[in-house]
């Protein structure tokens, strides 16, 4: 099959990888026809982490049911799926509890597995004609009758749906919030939008990128340009001097000031100063345990230089970690079943898997209305609204709404 392999810092190449194959009796195999890439994807692309050569990329993964392993049950074949980004048992300690995220079983001696990633397990992506689902009555998320319709929208709950969900569960966020949420990338916007639809009185989003705050005011958010002003100030401002109830980090390690420079203390440094006394911090952003490449000296050794001080002085809580998507993927399913929530408004791009490498090219680079890319392996996709997006960038200009 075609898949989009790993080979180094910026070097991805869509090459002939044998075909997954039923390796147990709870496997299944999926045609895979959309799958995402991901901000995280780029951590690994920009050489930052310790994934090995040869991985096949991809864990925002969407498709069909083309085999069944003959201890599955529940799924059959021709079912279209969604498949959450963690790969979990069901029966550990941590999956019994809804914690999925840190599966114990799928991955010994590490928190959680998954696919395609680096440090989470044996388990190849889906940037790939076929994919290989381990537990699959467990892990796959059957689709209603409109699944191909709406597929934009429900590939979506794979990652970046619920884990801007989980960014404001973590938070704490309820109707009538005042919420703050640093990055607008896709988690970012999503976290937004779960906000929104949880009916929180305003949302900020803290950004720099055009094309993304004005996918943040289409949504209803309120958006700061901190290359422009400084985002703290202005939420202050915009919250009669008190901050925010809540905030979410939507950004992690790699976070950069205007200029360029990295800092992995910024955006969490900024929530404490953001939040209002008693308030809360939801943390989805991904910090690794450690970071050879890193230019700060804490950095490195996966430390940050955080304002404890101020944190407990203001009485303020924080919750972390990565999505446990089956908590939430059924219940953000049916809202989208319903028409309620439409996650797709932020993919600019629908492309082959052979264009793959220069679509994780133009991500990376944060290229103009290069928001969120789905690929496509099973055939040809469309770029959708990429040339609307940058008309409004530069000549409406983001910094010309009203806030």
């Amino acid at each position: 099959m075609k898949a989009l392999v790993y080979h180094g810092p910026r070097d991805v190449r869509v090459e002939e990888v044998p075909d997954p194959k039923i390796e147990r009796p709870t496997d299944v195999l999926v045609r895979i026809t959309s799958s995402n890439i991901c901000g995280s994807d780029l951590h690994m692309y920009e050489g930052r982490t310790s994934v090995e050569k040869g991985k096949v990329l991809g864990h925002e993964n969407l498709g069909e049911v083309i085999a069944v392993g003959e201890a599955v049950l529940r799924i059959k074949v021709g079912d279209r799926v969604c498949l959450p980004f963690n790969i979990a048992c069901g029966f550990c300690r941590n999956c019994e509890r809804g914690f999925t995220g840190a599966c114990l079983t799928l991955n010994p001696g590490k928190t959680g597995a998954a696919y395609g990633y680096a440090e989470m397990g044996p388990y190849n992506g889906g940037q790939a004609e076929f994919l290989r689902v381990p537990h699959a009555d467990f892990n796959c998320l059957r689709l209603p009758e409109d699944a191909e319709e709406k597929e934009s929208d429900y590939v979506m709950l794979a990652d970046i749906f619920p884990t801007g969900w989980q960014a404001t569960e973590l938070a704490g966020v309820e109707a009538g919030d005042t919420v703050v949420i640093y990055g607008a990338g896709p988690v970012g916007l999503m976290a937004a939008y779960s906000a929104i639809l949880k009916s929180a009185a305003a949302v900020m989003v803290v950004d720099r990128h055009p094309d993304r705050l004005l996918l943040a005011v289409e949504i209803g958010a309120i958006p700061i340009d901190d290359s422009k002003e400084l985002p703290v100030d202005r939420v202050l401002e915009l919250t009669g001097g008190e901050g925010a109830d809540r905030g979410c980090e939507c950004v992690g390690y790699h976070a950069h000031d205007p200029h360029g420079h990295e800092h992995p203390n910024m955006t969490l440094n900024n929530l404490v100063a953001s939040v209002r006394p008693t308030g809360s911090i939801g943390v989805v952003g991904v910090f690794a345990p450690e970071d050879p490449k890193s230019h700060d000296k804490l950095g490195k050794h996966g430390q940050v230089a955080f304002d404890m001080g101020d944190f407990f002085k203001k009485g303020l809580r924080m919750g972390s970690g990565q999505a446990n998507v089956k908590r939430y993927n059924r219940h953000l399913r049916n809202l989208i079943h319903v028409g309620r929530a439409k996650p797709s408004f932020l993919v600019s791009h629908e492309l082959p898997l052979e264009e793959a490498p220069d679509a994780y090219k133009n991500f990376d680079a944060r290229e103009m209305g290069w928001t969120k890319v789905i690929l496509k392996p099973s055939g040809m996709g469309m770029r959708r609204g990429l040339d609307r997006r940058v008309r409004a960038g530069e000549e409406e200009g983001i910094h010309s709404v009203a806030m």
